[in-house]
C-alpha cells in the first residue's frame, strides 16, 4: 500500500471512531460513546430510523406508532448469574420536537430490558414499553427512566412535564416535575421537555449502595451536583445478568412529532464518557420559518389592505368560531390525548353531510369520516345530553373505555363536547351492523350458518372480556344485533358503550334506572332495577336464539298480539321441534348439533332466574366444545317461568320506558381510582 493511500485512509478511521463509537472492554469496564449515529449498527425497529444528519429519530408523523433503538449487543450487568448487578453510568442528549407548539405528544423512556421484542407494548401512554395486561408484572425485568410530556392518571402522573424513575411499570416509584437545580445557589430551575431544545440527562446507579440518580440540564450546561431524583432500589431484584439497553417511543392520536436522540454514552464499573457536544448533530427546525426580506416590504402594503377587509373578516371569524365552537372544562385536560376538536371531526363527516349517515336511532346519529391527519376512517356517534351533573363521570368512563383491546370490542378513539352534545369517536365497520344481515335489508347478502356461529363465538368472547379479563368489569346493557358491528372479513365486534356501566371486580353494582332495549331485558332487572353480568347474558342468550333464527325477540301477529321468541323456541323443543326454529333462509344448510347447541345455550341463558344462568366463562366453553352443556329438560321452563318473562315483558311495555335504547348520562356513578 502507498503512504498516499494511508494518508488518505487514515483520517476517515480515526473521524469514524471518534465521531461514532469509541467502545472498550477489560476487567468488566466496558464503555462506549457516540457522538452521532452515522454509520452505527445500532438495532431499530418500528418507526425508529437514524436521519441523514445522524439523528436517532424514534417516532415521526405517524399516529398511534412506536419506535426504539438499542445498543447492538447485550450488556453483562453481573458477573455471575446470581451475583449483584454492578454500578453503572450513562448519559444521553435529546430532544422532543413538535410541529405544533401548543401540543406535545407523548414522551420517551430509556430502558434496560432482557429482550428486544416489544411487539406486544402499546403505543401512546404506554410508549412503547408495556401493555395493559403487563404493566405492573415482576417478570418483565425492566428499568427505565421515562421523560413524560402527557399526564396520565392511571399511572398517578404528577403533571406533563416530568421525570421518573420506572420498575417493571409506567407507574413510577419516583418521580420529580423536570428541571435541574443550580450549583452556585441551590435553586430550582423547571426544564420544558417539549420543545426546550437539547437536554443532557445522566443515570448513576450504585451497586453497592443500590442509589439510582437521575440528572437533567440543559446542553452545555456543567453537570449539576445535586440530582432531580434519588431512590434507593436494589436494581438485582429487576435487572438480569445479560440486558439490552436503549430508547423507546410512541405517539398518540395527535401527530407533527419528532423525539430524537443526539448523543449516548455508557460505563459499566466507570464514568460514563463525557459527550463532546461540539460534535453532536443538530436538531431540526420544525416550526414557522422566518421571514423573508421580500415579505418585509410586501407585509406593509398587505396590512392597508387587510384594513379593508376587516369588516368581513370580522363576520367570517365569528361565524367559523360558533360552528366550531365547543365545551371545555378544566377537568378535562387529563383526558386531552381522546379529546378530538370539533373542527376535525366536522371535517372528517364533511359537515356531517346526510350521505355520510351510517346509523340513527335513539342513541343519535352515526356518521362515517375520514381524519385529515391520519387517514384513518371513524364513526362519529353525535349524543345530546341534559345532564350537567353526570358529564364528568360519563367522559371518564368514555376515557376508560378507550382503553379496551380485544378483538371483538369495537374500539372507542375518544370524544368531542359541545353545547348538550356529546361526540363519540370509534373505529369504522366497513360493513355496519348485524341486524342489517339478519333481515335482509336490500343489497345485502344472507350470513350462512358458519358466519353466524362464528359471530356468536366472537360476541361471547368480547363479554367475557368486558366482565372478567379487563381491569374493571363492564356492563355492556344493551347486547342485540344493532350494536354489532362487522369488520371486512365479517368478524363480530360490540360496539355502542352508550349504556355501559363500570365498576371494581368483586363489588355488588346498583343501577338507578333499567336502561336497556324491550326483549333483552331480564326480569331481575325490571322488577328491582339490578344490573349486572348475568343481565348482559340474559341479553346474550336471546340474541343467540335471534341470530340461530332469523327472527326479533318481539314481534307481533296479525292481530296485534305480541309473539316472545324465546317463548316460541321452548314450545318448539317441547313438541320435539327444535330445529324447526332455524332460520328458514338458510334453506337446511347448516350444521345440526353447532344449531342445538346454539338453540340449547341460547334458552339456557335467557332463563328466567338469574342462578340458572351460566357465566359468559362457561357460556365460550360450551361454545368452544369444552364441556357439555348441562342437560336441560322442558320442566326447567315450567308455565310459572313463562308467565313469569310473559309479566316482565308486559310490565316493561307499559312502563313505556323503554321506545328506543337510553343513554341516561345522570346515572352515572363509577370509580376510576386507578388499575
Amino acid at each position: 500500500m502507498t503512504s498516499t493511500s494511508i494518508k488518505l485512509i487514515l483520517p476517515i478511521s480515526f473521524h469514524i471512531v471518534g465521531f461514532i463509537l469509541e467502545f472498550s472492554t477489560g476487567s468488566g469496564h466496558e464503555q462506549f460513546v457516540y457522538t452521532g449515529f452515522t454509520g452505527s449498527n445500532l438495532t431499530l425497529d418500528g418507526a425508529a430510523r437514524i436521519t441523514p444528519s445522524g439523528l436517532i429519530e424514534l417516532i415521526n408523523d405517524t399516529s398511534r406508532i412506536k419506535g426504539h433503538a438499542f445498543y447492538p449487543s447485550p450488556l453483562r450487568f453481573r458477573q455471575s448469574p446470581n451475583g449483584t448487578v454492578q454500578s453503572f453510568s450513562l448519559s444521553f442528549v435529546f430532544g422532543l420536537l413538535s410541529s405544533f407548539s401548543e401540543i406535545s405528544g407523548h414522551g420517551f423512556a430509556f430502558f434496560i430490558a432482557p429482550s428486544t421484542d416489544f411487539t406486544d407494548a402499546y403505543p401512546i401512554q404506554f410508549l412503547g414499553l408495556l401493555n395493559s395486561t403487563n404493566n405492573g408484572i415482576p417478570s418483565n425485568h425492566i428499568f427505565a427512566i421515562e421523560l413524560d410530556t402527557v399526564q396520565n392518571a392511571e399511572f398517578g402522573d404528577i403533571d406533563n412535564n416530568h421525570v421518573g424513575i420506572d420498575i417493571n411499570s409506567l407507574s413510577s416509584l419516583k418521580s420529580y416535575t423536570a428541571g435541574f437545580y443550580n450549583n452556585n445557589n441551590g435553586t430550582f430551575t423547571n426544564l420544558t421537555l417539549h420543545g426546550g431544545g437539547p437536554i443532557q440527562t445522566w443515570v448513576e446507579y450504585d451497586g453497592n449502595t443500590t442509589q439510582i440518580n437521575v440528572t437533567l440540564a440543559p446542553l452545555g450546561m456543567e453537570k449539576p451536583t445535586r440530582p432531580l431524583l434519588s431512590l434507593i432500589f436494589d436494581l438485582s431484584t429487576v435487572i438480569t445478568e445479560q440486558a439490552y439497553t436503549g430508547f423507546s417511543s410512541s405517539t398518540g392520536l395527535s401527530t407533527g412529532h419528532h423525539h430524537c436522540v443526539l448523543g449516548w454514552s455508557f460505563g459499566m464499573n466507570s464514568p460514563a464518557p463525557i459527550i463532546d457536544s461540539t460534535k453532536l448533530p443538530k436538531l431540526p427546525y420544525l416550526g414557522p420559518r422566518a421571514p423573508s426580506k421580500l415579505l418585509e416590504i410586501i407585509l406593509p402594503i398587505a396590512s392597508a389592505l387587510l384594513v379593508l377587509l376587516t369588516g368581513t373578516t370580522v363576520v367570517l371569524l365569528v361565524r367559523r368560531h360558533f360552528r366550531y365552537k365547543e365545551v371545555r372544562e378544566d377537568w378535562e385536560v387529563e383526558y386531552g390525548p381522546h379529546r378530538f376538536t370539533y373542527k376535525d371531526l366536522y371535517h372528517a363527516t364533511k359537515g356531517f353531510n346526510s350521505k355520510q349517515l351510517i346509523g340513527e336511532g335513539g342513541f343519535g346519529r352515526v356518521y362515517k369520516g375520514v381524519l385529515s391527519t391520519t387517514k384513518s376512517e371513524i364513526a362519529v356517534k353525535r349524543v345530546s345530553y341534559n345532564s350537567k351533573q353526570g358529564i364528568k363521570q360519563f367522559v371518564a368512563e368514555v376515557v376508560s373505555l378507550g382503553h379496551l383491546q380485544h378483538n371483538n370490542v369495537v374500539k372507542l378513539f375518544g370524544y368531542c363536547r359541545r353545547e348538550n352534545e356529546l361526540l363519540l369517536v370509534y373505529d369504522y365497520m366497513v360493513n355496519g351492523s348485524l341486524d342489517k344481515y339478519l333481515y335482509g335489508e336490500e343489497g345485502r347478502t344472507t350470513l350462512d350458518w358458519g358466519q353466524r356461529f362464528k359471530i356468536i363465538k366472537g360476541i361471547a368472547s368480547g363479554l367475557l372480556y368486558l366482565h372478567f379479563e379487563w381491569d374493571k368489569v363492564v356492563i355492556h346493557r344493551d347486547v342485540k344485533p344493532n350494536n354489532v358491528l362487522l369488520d371486512k372479513e365479517m368478524n363480530a365486534q360490540l360496539g355502542d358503550f352508550g349504556l355501559a356501566r363500570l365498576y371494581d371486580h368483586g363489588t355488588d353494582p346498583q343501577t338507578t334506572h333499567v336502561v336497556g332495549t324491550i326483549g333483552y331485558l331480564a326480569p331481575e332487572l325490571v322488577h328491582r332495577g339490578k344490573a349486572s353480568t348475568l343481565t348482559d347474558v340474559y341479553a346474550f342468550g336471546v340474541f343467540i336464539l335471534e341470530v340461530t333464527c332469523g327472527k326479533k325477540p318481539v314481534t307481533e301477529d296479525t292481530q296485534g298480539h305480541q309473539l316472545m321468541l324465546v317463548d316460541w323456541v321452548i314450545q318448539n323443543w317441547r313438541q320435539d321441534s327444535l330445529l324447526d326454529t332455524v332460520d328458514i333462509k338458510l334453506q337446511g344448510n347448516y350444521d345440526a348439533g353447532e344449531a342445538c347447541l346454539a338453540l340449547k345455550l341460547g334458552l339456557l341463558c335467557s332463563h328466567p332466574f338469574p342462578d340458572a344462568r351460566p357465566s359468559m366463562r362457561q357460556v365460550l366453553q360450551y361454545l368452544d366444545g369444552e364441556g357439555p352443556l348441562p342437560e336441560l329438560l322442558p320442566a326447567h321452563f315450567s308455565s310459572h317461568m313463562l308467565a313469569l318473562r310473559q309479566d316482565v315483558e308486559s310490565e316493561s311495555s307499559t312502563r313505556s320506558l323503554y321506545p328506543s335504547p337510553v343513554m341516561d348520562l345522570g346515572s352515572i356513578s363509577l370509580s376510576l381510582d386507578g388499575r
